[in-house]
């Protein structure tokens, strides 16, 4: 969490003070591209304070009310920031390029446009390299995108997913301005604005996606639930183990449930056993799991099987 806050401070800092200087400029040369920049500045601004929100509200501890804590309020309040992106960065960006397009206004002191998208660029790519950092020390030794896949941390691949439209986006308005300046075509620096709108749209469907599977219920990826099924199977006395459910209620905060049938006849002791070899081993190898419930039983292979948590494949049943 302390490596997480320090990303959000970086692109906050950055962005206030990218955000004040896009607008200054935008209102001195009457650009469109330059606007929607800061308006995309402002928008992860405002973001980057929410992110800590939630960061400090998932922190809280667990309630009567909510017994597994409060891990899910960063993945709510990162939808919160997907949906700001879009509807507010993504939006107002996506008119302003409109109004430019259908009113074109040719631009005033162009220069000063690209000073300040080069002191951007400066700010926005110390920020993106601050969290890069921050998410390769987290990922280890796996590969960047297959971290990205899996990381549940909404704070550092919100962070990466902000400064890398914010890169882009410079480089946009910045080939819009040139364009429209060479050519003495001003609408070409509302269809940069038109774009840079689009590419917000698109990091915010993005992240709305990933914040939606992680609120409805998201678990543990289907190899490493095999790996711990595999685990309580290589125990003794252990005839069949039913699936494993999961869920993540935090970022490195996972619930996983699961059956485990033991032949007839076996002492609750040797289960017992068992049970907290099963335990050990699965806490050992996945510290992110913080809560395993282990069911277990000698339960008939007919009633087994009938479970909707039933591992048997349809074709071997009765």
């Amino acid at each position: 969490m302390a490596n997480s806050k320090v990303a959000i401070y970086g692109a906050v800092a950055a962005n206030v003070a990218i955000a004040v200087t896009k607008f200054v400029v935008a209102g001195i040369t009457g650009s469109s591209a330059m606007l929607s920049e800061g308006i995309h500045s402002a928008v992860d601004t405002f973001n980057g304070i929410l992110l800590l929100v939630g960061l400090k509200l998932s922190q809280r501890p667990a309630t009567p009310e909510h017994p597994f804590g409060h891990g899910k309020e960063l993945y709510f309040w990162s939808l919160i920031v997907a949906v700001l992106i879009f509807g507010v960065g993504g939006g107002l960006s996506f008119y302003e390029g409109v109004q430019q397009v259908r009113h074109p206004q040719p631009m005033q002191d162009p220069m000063w446009n690209y000073v300040v998208l080069g002191v951007a660029a400066v700010f926005e790519g110390s920020s993106f390299v601050i969290a890069l950092r921050q998410f390769l020390t987290q990922a280890g030794s796996t590969p960047f995108w297959e971290a990205l896949h899996r990381s549940k941390d909404p704070t550092t691949y919100t962070v990466l997913a902000e400064d890398s439209a914010a890169l882009i986006g410079l480089v946009v308005a910045a080939v819009g301005i040139a364009l429209s300046q060479g050519l003495d075509k001003p609408v070409l620096d509302g269809a940069a604005s038109l774009i840079i709108g689009l590419l917000l749209a698109g990091v915010a469907v993005a992240l709305t996606w990933e914040s939606r599977s992680l609120l409805i219920g998201e678990g543990i990826r289907p190899e490493t639930a095999r790996a711990i099924r595999s685990i309580a199977l290589a125990q003794p006395k252990v005839r069949d183990v039913g699936r494993v459910l999961s869920m993540y209620v935090g970022p490195d905060d996972v619930l996983v449930t699961m059956d485990m049938d033991f032949d007839d006849g076996t002492a609750a002791a040797d289960a017992g056993i068992a049970i907290a070899a099963v335990e050990r081993q699965v806490r050992a190898r996945y510290p992110m799991i913080k809560r395993l419930f282990i069911e277990a039983g000698a339960v008939p292979a007919q009633q087994r099987w009938s479970r909707p948590d039933s591992t048997q494949a349809p074709a071997d049943r009765q």
